[in-house]
Formats: C-alpha cells, sequence, structure tokens
C-alpha cells in the first residue's frame, strides 16, 4: 500500500470515529449566547463577570500553559494521583463510557483511557467544552493515538450538556469532573450542579470527581500568580474575550490581574482591577459601563475543600464516595463516586 493511500485510510477511519455536535455556537459570530449574564455581571453593585468567558480558544491554550507552570501545582498533583489509581479505577468500575466535562486538550484523560484499554475494554469518549477548537484538535489527536476509540464530542456548557445527555449506549458511565473545576462554584451552584450529575446518571453509574485541598497561604497564592504572568493573561483575555463577542472596547492595559486566598471563605479569588476611572461600551449588548480606579471584577472563586466533608456533602445528594486518593502531601484529592438507587 502506498503512504499516500495509507494516509486517506487513516484519516478516513479517524472521521468515522468522531463526532462533534454543537450545542451551542461560541463563536463571535453566533447569537447564542445574549450576553445577558454580562450585563447582570457588570451592573450589579460589586461587578463580576461569568467564569465560562475566560475559554475561548486562546483562553484554553493560556490554561493549558497555565497548567505546567512549576506554581500551579493542582495538575502534576492530580496527575501523579490518575497515573498511580488510574487502574484501580478501571477495575472499580468496569467497562464504561468516559464522560468529560471541560475536557481541554484531554492529556490527563489518557491515563484512564490507558488503563481501560490495557483490561481490553472497548473506548468511548464523550468529552464536552466550550471552546470548539481546542475540543476538534484533542479529540483528533487522541482518535490517531487510540485506534479503537469512538470520540463523541460535544461543544456545550456544562448545564446543556448534562441536560441534552442521552442514556450511554454502554453498560455503564462515568462522569469525570476533573481539574478542581467544582472550586469554581458556590456553594449553592455546587448544589445545583451535582444535582445535575446525578439526574445524568443511572443507578450504579460513576462520577469521578477532582477536588483541591485546604493547604497553605503562600502556596496557594503562588499558584495564582505565578511569576511569567501566564495566569495573568488569561485573566486579562477574558476582556478580549468580550471585546470580540459583543463589539467592545476593553483597554487591557488599563487592567491588572489581582489573586489573593480568603481564608475565611477557603477560596481564591481571582479579579480584573481597574488602574483609574474610565468608561467602557459593549456595543453589541448596548452596554456601557463606568469604572472608578481600583474597581475590580470578579472573575473567578476556587474554593479549597476538606476531604472528608466534601465526601460527606456527595453523599447527600445520593452521589456515594466508593473510594477516595489522595497524594503523600495531601495537597489534592480524587474521588470516585456512585450513584445510588
Amino acid at each position: 500500500m502506498s503512504l499516500s493511500k495509507a494516509a486517506s485510510n487513516t484519516l478516513e477511519s479517524t472521521t468515522q470515529r468522531l463526532q462533534i455536535e454543537y450545542l451551542i455556537d461560541f463563536t463571535p459570530q453566533s447569537n447564542t449566547v445574549d450576553g445577558n449574564d454580562v450585563i447582570q455581571g457588570l451592573t450589579q453593585h460589586s461587578k463580576s463577570l461569568p467564569a465560562r468567558y475566560f475559554y475561548d480558544d486562546r483562553g484554553s491554550q493560556l490554561f493549558e500553559q497555565i497548567c505546567a507552570l512549576p506554581e500551579y501545582y493542582l495538575t502534576r498533583t492530580e496527575t501523579a494521583i490518575l497515573q498511580e489509581y488510574a487502574s484501580e479505577i478501571a477495575q472499580m468500575t468496569g467497562a464504561c463510557e468516559l464522560v468529560e466535562l471541560g475536557s481541554g486538550s484531554s492529556t490527563k484523560t489518557r491515563l484512564l483511557l490507558d488503563a481501560y484499554k490495557q483490561l481490553d475494554y472497548p473506548l468511548h469518549y464523550l468529552p464536552i467544552d466550550v471552546s470548539g477548537g481546542i475540543l476538534e484538535s484533542s479529540a483528533k489527536q487522541l482518535l490517531a493515538d487510540y485506534p479503537s476509540l469512538q470520540v463523541h464530542a460535544l461543544v456545550s456548557t456544562y448545564e446543556l450538556a448534562l441536560e441534552k445527555l442521552m442514556p450511554s449506549e454502554f453498560a455503564s458511565r462515568m462522569i469525570c469532573f476533573i481539574g478542581s473545576t467544582l472550586g469554581n462554584l458556590s456553594p449553592a451552584e455546587c448544589d445545583t450542579f451535582l444535582a445535575q450529575i446525578t439526574a445524568a446518571l443511572q443507578p450504579g453509574e460513576y462520577f469521578l470527581l477532582g477536588v483541591d485541598l485546604q493547604k497553605p497561604k503562600e502556596i496557594l497564592e503562588a499558584a495564582y500568580n505565578d511569576r511569567q504572568g501566564v495566569t495573568a493573561a488569561f485573566n486579562l483575555n477574558m476582556l478580549q474575550h468580550l471585546n470580540t463577542r459583543f463589539d467592545g472596547n476593553f483597554d487591557l492595559e488599563q487592567f491588572e490581574h489581582w489573586a489573593f486566598y480568603n481564608e475565611t471563605q477557603h477560596q481564591i479569588e481571582m479579579h480584573l482591577r481597574s488602574r483609574r476611572s474610565q468608561t467602557v461600551r459593549l456595543r453589541a449588548l448596548d452596554l456601557t459601563v463606568e469604572f472608578a480606579a481600583d474597581e475590580t471584577i470578579l472573575t473567578e472563586i476556587s474554593r479549597k475543600f476538606n476531604l472528608n466533608i466534601i465526601q460527606q456533602e456527595l453523599a447527600q445528594q445520593n452521589l456515594k464516595p466508593v473510594q477516595a486518593w489522595t497524594d503523600p502531601q495531601q495537597w489534592f484529592g480524587l474521588i470516585l463516586c456512585q450513584l445510588q438507587a
């Protein structure tokens, strides 16, 4: 077989094993996202923006860079836990469809896929992300590396994807929410989210959750104020995303990144702080916003959990913890839950 024909057959095989479904169109040209959440956030007394506006294609790329930073312990710590225990997770769940919320580049997911592959289980992966670009590129790379893998990717918010999720064709399913993203939700939002998880699972199916644990303030603040300034660029890129999507005129040089640990609430708070008094216009939303000097926009919280308490909260949502793993320093937790009948 010629090289060109072999390449053609490989491409055809990859295409047949990939389905990308757009539940939202999160491109600048779309009208799917109407911006009401932006209007609400920027017109309240203490300004805020939804964290989902971090993740245009550039934002997703910057976040991948953050995950490799020396100060950002979260990714490498969770990865180490998965490297050690992925095989145990696969043995406990048996063959199942993997659903991942906020899949990004799917780097850590490979550890799970390898574990299921080693047990000769069929591989079916359903990644969910708001960035269609990174979702497509990572899915194609996975298909090239796993010849038996089937991928059904959803370009969507978590909420919509969970609502639209069809019953699995497999005997079981595991929804993966790794990477400590649960910490971005307030306690009330967390309860709502976990209720959506239980609604998307059948009794006996699984939920794999990664959570960042409470630790000294200096370690936490360093992770969100890296010396290279990648986290600052990631935070500021949200304003560029709003400029692109809603025809805005945010001047990124007139805002600065500010992140600190709120010890009372056990959460990192990430803000964008106005360097001066200024007026910003988002023409597509017919919105004018006044900023005072040093006024901030809250862009993200990242709650830090107590491993025992979060397991109790999961059990209250009928998600019974089957096993919890952590690292030697107990900086990060990985919890496997099973939905009870």
